[in-house]
Protein backbone atom coordinates (compact mmCIF):
# COMPACT_ATOMS: atom_id res chain seq x y z
CA UNK A 1 0.00 0.00 0.00
CA UNK A 2 1.33 3.45 -0.90
CA UNK A 3 1.93 5.92 1.92
CA UNK A 4 -0.97 8.17 0.86
CA UNK A 5 -3.34 5.19 0.72
CA UNK A 6 -2.17 4.04 4.16
CA UNK A 7 -2.72 7.51 5.60
CA UNK A 8 -6.18 7.67 4.05
CA UNK A 9 -7.03 4.29 5.57
CA UNK A 10 -5.93 5.52 9.00
CA UNK A 11 -7.96 8.69 8.57
CA UNK A 12 -11.06 6.74 7.63
CA UNK A 13 -10.62 4.50 10.66
CA UNK A 14 -10.22 7.53 12.93
CA UNK A 15 -13.32 9.12 11.40
CA UNK A 16 -15.42 6.02 12.02
CA UNK A 17 -14.22 5.85 15.63
CA UNK A 18 -14.91 9.56 16.17
CA UNK A 19 -18.41 9.23 14.73
CA UNK A 20 -19.15 6.33 17.05
CA UNK A 21 -17.89 8.35 20.02
CA UNK A 22 -20.07 11.32 19.07
CA UNK A 23 -23.16 9.12 18.76
CA UNK A 24 -22.52 7.58 22.16
CA UNK A 25 -22.10 10.99 23.77
CA UNK A 26 -25.34 12.28 22.22
CA UNK A 27 -27.22 9.21 23.39
CA UNK A 28 -25.85 9.54 26.91
CA UNK A 29 -24.21 6.12 26.77
CA UNK A 30 -20.83 7.00 28.29
CA UNK A 31 -20.32 5.27 31.62
CA UNK A 32 -22.82 2.55 30.75
CA UNK A 33 -21.87 -1.02 30.00
CA UNK A 34 -23.49 -3.71 27.95
CA UNK A 35 -24.39 -6.52 30.33
CA UNK A 36 -26.36 -9.64 29.57
CA UNK A 37 -27.23 -12.68 31.67
CA UNK A 38 -27.27 -16.02 29.88
CA UNK A 39 -30.52 -17.15 31.49
CA UNK A 40 -32.31 -14.19 29.88
CA UNK A 41 -32.06 -15.92 26.50
CA UNK A 42 -33.72 -19.22 27.39
CA UNK A 43 -37.26 -20.38 28.03
CA UNK A 44 -38.26 -22.37 31.09
CA UNK A 45 -37.58 -25.62 29.20
CA UNK A 46 -34.09 -24.46 28.19
CA UNK A 47 -34.86 -23.56 24.57
CA UNK A 48 -32.99 -20.64 23.00
CA UNK A 49 -35.31 -17.65 22.57
CA UNK A 50 -34.36 -16.13 19.21
CA UNK A 51 -36.39 -12.99 19.85
CA UNK A 52 -34.52 -12.35 23.09
CA UNK A 53 -31.31 -12.83 21.14
CA UNK A 54 -32.46 -10.20 18.66
CA UNK A 55 -33.33 -7.87 21.55
CA UNK A 56 -29.72 -8.08 22.71
CA UNK A 57 -28.38 -7.29 19.25
CA UNK A 58 -30.69 -4.25 19.03
CA UNK A 59 -29.22 -3.05 22.34
CA UNK A 60 -25.72 -3.60 20.98
CA UNK A 61 -26.58 -1.56 17.89
CA UNK A 62 -28.17 1.25 19.89
CA UNK A 63 -25.13 1.38 22.16
CA UNK A 64 -22.80 1.91 19.22
CA UNK A 65 -25.09 4.06 17.07
CA UNK A 66 -25.49 1.44 14.34
CA UNK A 67 -28.60 2.30 12.28
CA UNK A 68 -31.66 0.10 12.74
CA UNK A 69 -33.12 0.09 9.23
CA UNK A 70 -36.45 -1.39 8.00
CA UNK A 71 -36.62 -5.20 8.23
CA UNK A 72 -33.34 -5.31 10.19
CA UNK A 73 -34.87 -7.28 13.03
CA UNK A 74 -36.95 -9.48 10.71
CA UNK A 75 -33.97 -10.58 8.63
CA UNK A 76 -31.44 -10.82 11.44
CA UNK A 77 -30.06 -14.37 11.95
CA UNK A 78 -29.23 -15.24 15.54
CA UNK A 79 -27.93 -18.53 16.95
CA UNK A 80 -26.39 -20.06 20.06
CA UNK A 81 -25.31 -23.12 18.00
CA UNK A 82 -27.37 -25.26 20.38
CA UNK A 83 -24.87 -24.77 23.21
CA UNK A 84 -27.22 -23.20 25.75
CA UNK A 85 -24.54 -20.55 26.35
CA UNK A 86 -25.45 -17.66 24.08
CA UNK A 87 -23.52 -15.04 26.06
CA UNK A 88 -20.38 -17.17 25.74
CA UNK A 89 -20.73 -18.58 22.23
CA UNK A 90 -23.01 -17.44 19.44
CA UNK A 91 -23.48 -15.06 16.58
CA UNK A 92 -25.89 -12.71 14.88
CA UNK A 93 -25.61 -11.86 11.19
CA UNK A 94 -27.43 -9.74 8.64
CA UNK A 95 -26.93 -10.78 5.03
CA UNK A 96 -27.16 -7.82 2.67
CA UNK A 97 -26.27 -9.77 -0.46
CA UNK A 98 -25.09 -13.28 -1.31
CA UNK A 99 -25.00 -13.30 -5.10
CA UNK A 100 -24.14 -16.83 -6.16
CA UNK A 101 -24.25 -16.11 -9.90
CA UNK A 102 -21.72 -13.27 -9.73
CA UNK A 103 -20.11 -14.68 -6.57
CA UNK A 104 -19.96 -11.73 -4.22
CA UNK A 105 -21.27 -11.30 -0.70
CA UNK A 106 -21.68 -8.66 2.00
CA UNK A 107 -22.98 -9.18 5.52
CA UNK A 108 -22.63 -7.66 8.96
CA UNK A 109 -21.74 -9.76 12.00
CA UNK A 110 -22.63 -8.92 15.59
CA UNK A 111 -20.82 -10.19 18.69
CA UNK A 112 -21.85 -9.48 22.26
CA UNK A 113 -19.17 -8.62 24.85
CA UNK A 114 -17.07 -11.71 25.56
CA UNK A 115 -18.96 -13.80 23.00
CA UNK A 116 -17.08 -16.24 20.79
CA UNK A 117 -17.86 -16.99 17.16
CA UNK A 118 -16.93 -20.70 16.96
CA UNK A 119 -13.83 -21.88 15.12
CA UNK A 120 -14.67 -22.91 11.56
CA UNK A 121 -13.44 -23.01 7.98
CA UNK A 122 -14.90 -23.09 4.46
CA UNK A 123 -14.72 -25.70 1.70
CA UNK A 124 -15.66 -25.70 -1.97
CA UNK A 125 -19.35 -26.51 -2.23
CA UNK A 126 -22.44 -26.44 -4.45
CA UNK A 127 -20.39 -25.31 -7.42
CA UNK A 128 -18.87 -22.41 -5.51
CA UNK A 129 -15.21 -22.00 -4.55
CA UNK A 130 -14.29 -21.92 -0.87
CA UNK A 131 -14.97 -18.55 0.68
CA UNK A 132 -12.30 -15.87 0.36
CA UNK A 133 -13.18 -13.40 3.09
CA UNK A 134 -12.11 -10.53 5.28
CA UNK A 135 -13.55 -8.46 8.10
CA UNK A 136 -13.80 -4.71 8.63
CA UNK A 137 -14.41 -3.80 12.25
CA UNK A 138 -17.04 -1.07 12.34
CA UNK A 139 -17.77 -0.66 16.06
CA UNK A 140 -16.30 -2.05 19.28
CA UNK A 141 -13.44 -4.51 19.19
CA UNK A 142 -13.00 -8.02 17.87
CA UNK A 143 -10.12 -10.38 18.37
CA UNK A 144 -9.77 -12.13 15.00
CA UNK A 145 -7.99 -15.46 15.36
CA UNK A 146 -6.56 -17.79 12.74
CA UNK A 147 -3.40 -19.55 11.64
CA UNK A 148 0.00 -18.01 12.31
CA UNK A 149 2.40 -17.49 15.18
CA UNK A 150 0.63 -18.45 18.39
CA UNK A 151 0.04 -15.51 20.74
CA UNK A 152 -3.32 -16.38 22.31
CA UNK A 153 -1.64 -16.66 25.71
CA UNK A 154 -0.89 -12.92 25.49
CA UNK A 155 -4.62 -12.16 25.65
CA UNK A 156 -6.01 -13.47 28.95
CA UNK A 157 -9.24 -11.59 28.28
CA UNK A 158 -10.03 -14.12 25.55
CA UNK A 159 -11.69 -17.08 27.25
CA UNK A 160 -12.65 -20.02 25.05
CA UNK A 161 -15.79 -21.39 26.77
CA UNK A 162 -16.06 -25.05 27.83
CA UNK A 163 -18.98 -25.48 25.40
CA UNK A 164 -16.44 -25.20 22.57
CA UNK A 165 -14.35 -28.38 22.44
CA UNK A 166 -13.93 -28.33 26.21
CA UNK A 167 -12.43 -24.83 26.07
CA UNK A 168 -10.00 -25.60 23.23
CA UNK A 169 -9.23 -24.27 19.75
CA UNK A 170 -6.74 -25.29 17.07
CA UNK A 171 -5.77 -21.81 15.79
CA UNK A 172 -4.15 -19.32 18.16
CA UNK A 173 -2.83 -16.32 16.20
CA UNK A 174 -4.72 -13.25 17.48
CA UNK A 175 -5.17 -9.95 15.65
CA UNK A 176 -6.89 -7.38 17.89
CA UNK A 177 -9.02 -5.20 15.62
CA UNK A 178 -10.79 -1.90 16.30
CA UNK A 179 -12.92 0.36 14.04
CA UNK A 180 -11.36 0.89 10.63
CA UNK A 181 -9.10 -2.18 10.83
CA UNK A 182 -9.55 -4.76 8.06
CA UNK A 183 -8.35 -8.31 8.69
CA UNK A 184 -8.33 -10.84 5.82
CA UNK A 185 -8.47 -14.59 6.38
CA UNK A 186 -4.87 -15.82 6.55
CA UNK A 187 -5.37 -18.43 3.82
CA UNK A 188 -8.30 -20.03 2.02
CA UNK A 189 -9.74 -23.13 3.74
CA UNK A 190 -7.97 -22.38 7.05
CA UNK A 191 -9.70 -22.31 10.42
CA UNK A 192 -10.59 -19.02 12.11
CA UNK A 193 -12.77 -17.57 14.84
CA UNK A 194 -13.50 -14.28 16.62
CA UNK A 195 -14.09 -13.01 20.14
CA UNK A 196 -16.00 -9.85 21.11
CA UNK A 197 -14.30 -7.19 23.24
CA UNK A 198 -15.77 -5.51 26.32
CA UNK A 199 -18.22 -3.49 24.21
CA UNK A 200 -18.89 -6.29 21.74
CA UNK A 201 -18.24 -5.84 18.03
CA UNK A 202 -20.06 -5.01 14.82
CA UNK A 203 -18.17 -6.25 11.78
CA UNK A 204 -18.69 -6.03 8.02
CA UNK A 205 -17.66 -9.21 6.22
CA UNK A 206 -16.84 -9.19 2.52
CA UNK A 207 -16.32 -12.36 0.52
CA UNK A 208 -16.79 -14.03 -2.83
CA UNK A 209 -19.82 -16.12 -1.84
CA UNK A 210 -21.18 -17.93 1.22
CA UNK A 211 -22.52 -21.50 1.19
CA UNK A 212 -23.85 -22.90 4.49
CA UNK A 213 -23.29 -26.51 3.42
CA UNK A 214 -19.57 -25.80 2.87
CA UNK A 215 -18.96 -24.53 6.42
CA UNK A 216 -17.18 -26.85 8.85
CA UNK A 217 -16.78 -26.29 12.60
CA UNK A 218 -13.98 -27.66 14.74
CA UNK A 219 -16.42 -28.64 17.50
CA UNK A 220 -18.28 -31.76 16.33
CA UNK A 221 -21.53 -31.02 18.16
CA UNK A 222 -21.61 -27.46 16.82
CA UNK A 223 -20.79 -28.75 13.34
CA UNK A 224 -23.55 -31.35 13.43
CA UNK A 225 -26.10 -28.77 14.62
CA UNK A 226 -25.12 -26.19 12.01
CA UNK A 227 -25.23 -28.60 9.07
CA UNK A 228 -28.54 -30.07 10.24
CA UNK A 229 -30.05 -26.60 10.38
Amino acid sequence: MKRRSAMQAVAVGAGVAALGTAVKAEAGLFGKKLKFKNEEFYTADGKFDVEKGKDAIIKLCEFHGYPIFPDFRKNLWVSDYNTGKFTELGLAAYMFMNHEEDRYMLMDLFLLPGQMLPEHWHLDGEGNPAKREGWLIRYGKSYVVGIGDENLADYPQIVVPPCHMGGKVTTKHVVPATPGIFVPVAAVKTRHWQFGGTEGAIISEVANVHTDSAVRHSDKSINDFFLKG
